[in-house]
């Protein structure tokens, strides 16, 4: 079943209504791993191909030429990497230093303007107080000799009085520059502790959000290589417990201390692409079924005969064996029990069956792959049974998963005098 899944690359709605959640992921993985097989086989053959029709390039044609580094390899630069590159705080730093340079230009050059317009003001009110000389000598020409003095005289103390305002004016342009150039100082380094205090708070935040994300995905990490190292393990387990099993069987059919297996069911006819494998006459098996009729009659054909259901070497059927029941039924059946009670059920929707198992607070459900006379859980790489028996046993001992540690301790059997599986016998 699986084999055919995976060659088709699809799985039918009501098989995969019949996976747990475990099963599904382990389907979803070697779905993903056949996928990408498939692109590598198609990616070999694409190069393989485009190597085959490559043809030289011409010489007028245009081409792009790497420039190789001393390893004869393209020469790539890093930023960060050259001992004159700068770190990734210092290039924020520099960038934070312009940014409060310039607002702090901005803002000297606004006072310089107010500044610039004050002075101008002051200074040209005081020039027009000044008294002015009058240059009228009609009237007064018996006093010319006077006026005249006190005109020179006037104008060599209006010339000192305007020397005077220039160099105080000088004087205060000066220390008006002394002091922008001061304030722009102070505000420069102002704005750039700003600026620097807020991308801390930013890096704080971020930072303590990158850490979060680190952390989980470190979890995440530690917590598939535990997955993977007890797959692996259980794989091991198995394995040795199939070469145990099949050591004791030997020894057992030398000294003939066992009773005979059920017989060996002949092999089937598989078809990959059409989801149709047939073993008898007149039966026509798909993955996936609805109809109650052919799952009762496949039953009865195909799984009878290998005596499914029955418990090893009596004519009893077990205990843990159900008919076509639903899933909420079998978890009705086993919401009474305690933890690693069972049932194996036929499936109502596939020629298969699903064990129901009862855990401490919830119900999980494996669907069991019946299709090649055998039996075995869907997806999960674990031995083959020749019988349901077989499995249950071993289940006994060996959990189902290493993750659930799901044990089969305690069999689920019918309830009330009304049997469930009576229609699979008729």
């Amino acid at each position: 079943m699986l084999e055919q899944i995976l060659a088709d690359m699809c799985i039918e709605p009501e098989l995969l209504a019949e996976l747990n959640e475990e099963q599904k992921q382990i389907l979803f993985f070697k779905m993903r791993e056949e996928q990408v097989r498939r692109w590598k086989e198609k990616e070999a053959l694409l190069e393989k191909e485009q190597s085959l029709e490559k043809k030289s390039k011409k010489a007028n044609e245009k081409s792009v030429k790497w420039l190789l580094g001393s390893d004869s390899d393209v020469w790539v630069w890093v930023m960060g990497e050259h001992l004159q590159d700068k770190t990734y705080d210092q290039i924020c730093d520099d960038i934070m230093a312009e940014r409060a340079r310039q607002q702090a230009q901005r803002e000297a050059e606004e006072i310089r303007k107010r500044n610039e317009e004050e002075l101008v003001k002051r200074f040209s009110n005081a020039l027009s107080l000044e008294p002015q000389i009058d240059s009228s000598l009609d009237s007064w020409k018996k006093k010319a000799i006077e006026e005249e003095q006190a005109r020179l005289t006037e104008a060599a103390e209006q010339k000192r009085t305007e020397l005077e305002l220039k160099m105080k004016e000088e004087e205060e342009r000066r220390r008006h520059e002394e002091e922008l150039k001061r304030l722009e100082e102070e505000r420069t380094q102002q704005i750039y502790m700003d600026l620097k205090e807020v991308q801390q708070t930013v890096q704080k935040r971020e930072d303590k959000e990158w850490q979060e994300s680190l952390r989980k995905s470190k979890a995440a990490d530690v917590r598939r290589r535990s997955i993977a190292k007890q797959a692996r393990d259980d794989h091991k387990r198995h394995s040795l417990k199939a070469v145990e099993h099949g050591r004791v069987a030997a020894m057992s059919k030398a000294f003939g201390g066992g009773k005979p297996l059920p017989p060996k069911p002949k092999p089937r006819n598989n078809i990959q692409r059409g989801h149709v494998t047939g073993s008898k006459s007149g039966l026509q098996r798909t993955l996936s079924t609805s109809t109650r009729e052919v799952i009762i009659r496949w039953f009865k054909e195909e799984q009878i005969p290998l005596r499914a259901g029955y418990e090893k070497h009596t004519e009893r059927l077990a205990p843990w064996f159900h008919g076509i029941i639903s899933r909420e039924e079998a978890e009705d059946l086993l919401s009474s029990k305690g933890q690693g009670s069972f049932l194996i059920r036929v499936s109502e929707k596939i020629m298969g069956y699903v064990l129901s198992y009862r855990c401490q607070d919830s119900f999980k459900h494996f669907l069991i792959d019946a299709s090649e006379d055998s039996y075995c859980f869907l997806g999960v790489e674990q031995l083959v049974h020749s019988t349901l028996s077989d499995l249950v046993e071993y289940h006994k001992v060996e959990p189902i998963t290493m993750m659930g540690r799901e044990q089969l301790l305690e069999p689920c059997g019918q309830m009330g005098n009304c049997l469930d599986y009576s229609d699979l016998f008729q």
